[in-house]
């Protein structure tokens, strides 16, 4: 069985070699082919010069034929349109198959760039076309190659399986084939080229390729499974191996450099053995993708750069998952990636990326063009780069610090490095974000930097300040710093770039202190004091930023001065939270809010309205959340009075100084919060002393109406903002509703469950009559609702129509209530007490009165509408005392109730009469 064994693997090992030995036969005799054709093409045309006939040469086979013969597929002629590279560099003039500048510029004329697809997309549809195609032509070239190269792999593995040799003497003969194997290629090459229209083409790649393989896969095996040299011996030869490879593939083309990359990294997982600390693997991969990108930069393949850089960071993947402890390792092969995939595309030491930024194009793809092949390297690796060490953070508290100082050191060197390259502004911002990604990540008590931090004062009180926090916060405000530097080297915001870097200085510490507030707590550890002088320090920073910027751009340009204006006001809002108890920091953010309106009107910084909003919207969130109505409804009065009241100065002094601004946006925002807190206020006042009043009679049809009339006024201060517009006018929308639903659901209770004159749950009347709880449960809603109704005309007529209907119900109600209180007193407002005479003719007199004033004021405004809704209660009256009156009244009262009714509607119709003969209605009156 072992002797079949062998001759089987023999006979596979001996497979590629026969296939190889069949194509170089038979290219000699498709050369000798030619020759005779050639040769009786002369004679032709010799024959034809002497008998002075037209010269008919014989058919020549196109080259599409001849490869058709070889059993290739007939290749496209070249585009320059597709080099993917901004700057095409031509290898030296001695390289076989190099193009020279001639060739290079015919192509040029002959082939104009084709308008299309934008220039260098490696992964088109096209491109994958073309790959199937050559493949399915020519797939036996690359099942050659894997076999040559997993011959001498197997080689080794077979020699330790069955120990017929040393293991120096296996690896000496893995390292003996590879060397043979490179310079077959050569020697193929060299006598029967390796260009499209030879025979043998693709034949060099696969030799060399194989053989390059098999020399990685030598030096591998020498390290992970006899130990025969150190990691320092089998990084320098793998260096060497890929350098061999890196000079072949100028020369031989991109099959032996993908052959060879792909060998390269397969083969530490072909190879197998194993390792306690396997990290050396990081720069053997390091090393693999200089290789593929050393390549790349001189011949402009572009695709072997993306199967370069694809097979790096996955390799490097994998081994990091099979030993989380070489997490460092990782970090450390990250970084190098990604400088190489930076600088190696461009050949420069510094970048000088040109053209369009990734950001933009993805803003704006049809109006600009796409970003060249070397800034979408750069952007795709450093998304990979930053996600790997964000990924490695959670290892541990080494790999977390280890990930963080990367990446600021990596944002850091961006920050600088892109001053010559505008393709490359927004890479430089993946590994900001990066930053605050990993301080977020590492919240929570899962992680071990966030538990040593929590735990450095609770096992030992008298241990050294923990500075992990402080730290973290020097590294963003270092990236704030040096993006302030960036921003002051493009002077004003005409330049292209001036305001995203003002922005990141503006923002990058204040975002990393909010984030170390809500994933790391520090004040539970530190003390509120001491975070909050961080805060307070970002603060300083942030003004210090405002004052550079200022004297930069000049009185006329005050945008880029305003943002971190902007950060210092949230920084300092930021520490009085950390500081102040639920009143001061209320104070605070109105304090806030009226400093920004104030430097608006010094400095004209429209931006402040941003500030302005955020601020209306973070103390309308403590009014009514948190601490919110509740604070209000049980604290103390003078607290209560202090907030509600300071916020509804600050709102009026903060609106008092943009007013001869045009700041429309700012002066809705602080004209609405204004209305709604002074209502509030009013309200909550009302409540607490109706409250006292009553014994907590906190169920009762007046604290539905308060309730109602802060819910409803919140509403319209949402309403009122819809002016605005914008991406929040559904936001606006949404709050909108919810609070219209919570004031009409409590006008819905006050109305029915507690309404006085249907149940005895809604507590006592309290108060004189008329100026009683009745207005505050019933009157004070409506008339916010007929306010609302005829101020606010940023939401449809019919919504305005409805509240106001629902206001004239209200109104109708509170009268009929007020009425029956004034009879009944307060122990008889309930129905099932029955109606008296002086009631039922009041409502009469109320009913006539209502429609004696609308039809007057219908004559007034000459309103055919109004004059039809007055006669409509007139004749609710007239129906009310012939279908009511004349049954339940008595007496004389009866009597003065049709008199009444009788002199009424005489001095009516005479008005009716005067108005008609006096005055023209301005609307029209179908109906008389």
């Amino acid at each position: 069985m072992e002797g079949l064994l062998v001759i089987l693997g023999l006979a596979t090992l001996g497979i590629p070699f026969a296939v190889v030995y069949l194509l170089v036969s038979h290219g000699r005799v498709k050369r000798e082919v030619a020759a005779l054709r050639e040769h009786v093409s002369a004679l032709q045309a010799r024959i034809a010069l002497q008998d002075g006939a037209p010269l008919s040469p014989l058919p020549q086979p196109s080259q599409a034929e001849r490869i058709e013969d070889a059993g290739q597929p007939a290749p496209s002629r070249p585009q320059p349109a597709s080099n993917p590279w901004e700057r095409v560099a031509q290898p030296a003039s001695g390289s076989a198959g190099a193009p020279t500048d001639k060739t290079v510029a015919a192509s040029a004329t002959e082939q104009p760039a084709p308008a299309g697809p934008p220039r260098a997309v490696v992964i088109r549809r096209e491109n994958l076309k073309r790959l199937g195609a050559w493949l399915a032509a020519n797939w036996f070239y690359a099942v050659s190659a894997a076999s040559l190269a997993l011959a001498g792999i197997f080689l080794v593995q077979y020699g330790v399986e069955n120990g017929l040799l040393p293991p120096p003497v296996r690896v000496l003969a893995a390292l003996a084939m590879g060397a043979a194997l490179i310079v077959a290629g050569e020697v193929i090459r060299r006598r029967f080229g390796d260009d499209e229209d030879a025979t043998t083409a693709y034949l060099p790649s696969v030799f060399s390729g194989a053989g390059i393989v098999t020399l990685f896969g030598g030096v591998l095996s020498a390290r992970l499974l006899y130990g025969l040299i150190g990691a320092e011996t089998a990084l320098a030869g793998m260096v060497a191996v890929a350098l061999v490879g890196l000079v072949l593939g100028w020369f031989h083309g991109p099959l032996l450099a993908a052959v060879g990359i792909l060998g390269a990294f397969a083969a530490p997982f072909v190879v197998g053995g194993s390792s306690e600390d396997p990290s050396w693997l990081y720069g053997y991969f390091a090393v693999i993708a200089a290789l593929g990108l050393g390549i790349d930069t001189v011949r402009r393949w572009a695709w072997i750069t993306v199967l370069t850089l694809v097979l790096g960071y996955c390799a490097g993947g994998l081994v990091v998952l099979g030993a989380s402890h070489t997490a460092g390792g990782y970090g450390l092969f990250l970084v190098a990636v990604l400088t190489m995939s930076v600088l190696l595309p461009v050949q420069r030491l510094v970048p000088d990326h040109d053209g369009t930024m990734i950001a933009e194009a993805l803003v704006k793809i049809r109006q600009t063009p796409w970003p060249e092949f070397p800034t979408r390297v750069a952007f795709l690796a450093m998304l990979a780069s930053s996600g790997g060490l964000v990924w490695i953070s959670a290892a541990g508290a080494a790999e977390f610090w280890l990930s963080s100082g990367m990446l600021t050191a990596i944002a850091l060197v961006l920050i600088v490095w892109s001053r010559n390259a505008p393709a490359l502004q927004d890479v430089a911002l993946i590994p900001v974000t990066g930053l605050l990604a990993t301080i977020a990540w590492q919240g929570g008590d899962r992680m071990e930097t966030w538990r040593l931090f929590h735990a450095s004062y609770d096992e030992n009180p008298e241990a050294d300040f923990p500075l992990q926090v402080t730290i973290l916060l020097a590294m963003a405000a270092a990236v704030s710093v040096l993006s302030l530097w960036r921003a002051l080297a493009s002077r004003g915001t005409g330049s292209r770039f001036a305001l995203v870097w003002a922005a990141v200085a503006a923002l990058t510490a204040p975002l990393a202190a909010m984030v170390l507030e809500l994933a790391w707590t520090p004040a539970v550890v530190i003390g509120p004091y001491p975070w909050a002088l961080h805060a307070a320090a970002v603060a300083v920073l942030m003004v210090f930023f405002a004052e550079r910027l200022a004297r930069v751009d000049g009185p006329e340009d005050r945008l880029r001065m305003s943002l971190p204006v902007l950060s210092a006001l949230s920084a300092m809002a930021f520490a009085f939270t950390i500081l102040f108890a639920e009143t001061a920091l209320t104070l605070a953010f109105v304090a806030t809010v009226v400093t920004a309106a104030a430097l608006d009107r010094a400095f004209r910084m429209p931006s402040m309205t941003v500030f302005i909003t955020l601020g209306v919207a973070a103390i309308g969130y403590r009014l009514v959340a948190d601490p919110g109505l509740d604070f209000g409804l049980d604290g103390p009065l003078a607290e209560v009075i202090a907030v509600y009241g300071g916020a509804l100065a600050g709102f009026i002094a903060a609106l008092t100084l943009v007013a001869p601004l045009s700041r429309p946006a700012a002066k809705t925002v602080l004209d609405s919060a204004a209305w709604s807190v002074a209502g509030l206020l009013v309200s909550l006042l009302l409540f607490r002393w109706l409250e006292t009043l009553s014994g907590d009679q906190e169920a009762s049809h007046w604290a539905m109406g308060l309730y109602a009339t802060i819910w409803l006024g919140l509403m319209a201060a949402q309403l009122q903002r819809l002016v605005l517009g914008g991406w929040l006018r559904f936001a606006r929308i949404a709050l909108a509703a919810v609070f219209g639903l919570i004031g009409f659901g409590a006008l819905g209770l006050g109305l029915s469950l507690l309404n006085p004159v249907l149940s005895d749950w809604s507590g006592d009347v309290l108060g004189p009559p008329v100026l009683n709880t009745l207005a505050v449960g019933y009157l004070l809603p409506a008339l916010l609702l007929l306010a609302i109704a005829r101020r606010i005309d940023t939401i449809d007529a019919r919504i305005r129509i409805g509240f106001a209907a629902v206001a004239v119900g209200l109104v109708v109600f509170w009268v009929f209530a007020v009425i029956r209180h004034f009879w009944q007193g307060a122990a008889g407002m309930p129905l099932d007490d029955g109606i008296t005479q002086p009631e039922l003719y009041s409502y009469t007199v109320a009913l006539l009165l209502a429609g004696a004033a609308l039809f007057y004021q219908s004559l007034s405004v000459r309103s055919a509408v109004l004059r039809r809704v007055g006669l409509a209660v007139i004749a609710l009256a007239v129906a009310k005392v012939f279908l009511v009156d004349a049954a339940g009244l008595t007496g004389l009262t009866r009597v003065f109730s049709f008199l009444l009714l009788g002199l009424a509607l005489a001095g009516l119709a005479w008005l009716g009469q005067w108005a008609g003969r006096s005055h023209e209605p301005r609307d029209s009156d179908p109906a008389g």
